[in-house]
């Protein structure tokens, strides 16, 4: 399956402003690229590029004053199946995880286990240890908070959504993390593409998704707890212990987003 992805982001900016973009595919899925989406600027100015600490391509600018676009345009080859299902992965006793792994298990910016550890054990105390248990994480947070755009707000944390009941991907995603880590499953923060290939129509519009990735049977697997099914075409961009980690664009001043673009469509 090929799969054409890229966004275009419009600003507007007071004045000349340091960004930090992550809007590229993740390295792990560099040699699925067909044409690579690299970065493009409008007016064009210096890029450079470094690794994060998580290991996330990240591209360092200067942004003139006036009208200016990000934007990048891939192809991707993907396999066309379903994200992975092993009911059979067990959950690791703390003391065997690998070591880097262990960052997973603390509380983070938005993930704040020490308020949700009681929560959390008593929601899933009796639950078998493993796959079991994060599905059932999965199913609690997908029921229990409302989808919504109108939902969104930068600041909100995983006790909060649990609170509120409602949010958008990435909220679903924090609190189905920090349940996670409550319950010793090292779990990560995953921003990137998520196709509607394979889904009833009408799509909504194009958009980025979250998701985590949990350690389970000596592995990461993938967790969508606010789709909560296994899907099509997910394509990692960045990840990290939350969303503070892995800010697809970090601005340095004043700037008003006037446009968003996003699309994961097969070709063919």
């Amino acid at each position: 399956m090929r799969v054409s992805l890229g966004c275009h982001f419009r600003y507007e900016l007071q004045q000349a402003t340091p960004m930090i973009a992550l809007l590229n595919v993740h390295y792990s899925r560099f040699g699925d690229l067909e044409r690579p989406d690299h970065l493009t600027t409008s007016p064009g100015v210096p890029l450079e590029s470094y690794r994060d600490g998580f290991g996330n391509w990240c591209t360092r600018l200067l942004a003139p004053a006036g009208d200016f676009v990000l934007s990048t345009d891939g192809v991707v080859r993907d396999s066309g199946a379903l994200d992975p299902v092993a009911p059979w992965a067990g959950q690791h006793a703390v003391e065997d995880l690998p070591f880097e792994t262990l960052v997973y298990l603390l509380g983070s910016r938005y993930c704040d286990t020490d308020l949700l550890s009681n929560e959390a054990w008593h929601l899933f105390g009796a639950t078998a240890p493993g796959w079991a248990r994060v599905q059932a994480i999965c199913d609690h947070v997908h029921n229990q908070v409302s989808f919504g755009y109108e939902h969104a707000r930068a600041t909100r944390t995983a006790s909060q959504t649990l609170a509120e009941r409602r949010g958008v991907c990435r909220d679903f995603t924090h609190l189905a993390i920090t349940f996670c880590r409550c319950m010793n499953i090292p779990a990560r923060y995953c921003t990137g593409y998520l196709s509607d290939i394979g889904e009833p129509l009408p799509h909504p519009s194009g958009d980025f998704a979250a998701w985590m990735e949990v350690y389970l049977a000596g592995q990461w697997w993938v967790f969508d707890p606010r789709n909560n099914t296994p899907r099509i075409a997910r394509v990692l961009m960045a990840q990290g212990r939350d969303a503070a980690d892995v800010p697809l664009t970090q601005t340095f001043g004043p700037n008003t987003l006037t446009e968003f673009r996003v699309w994961t469509e097969e070709i063919g």
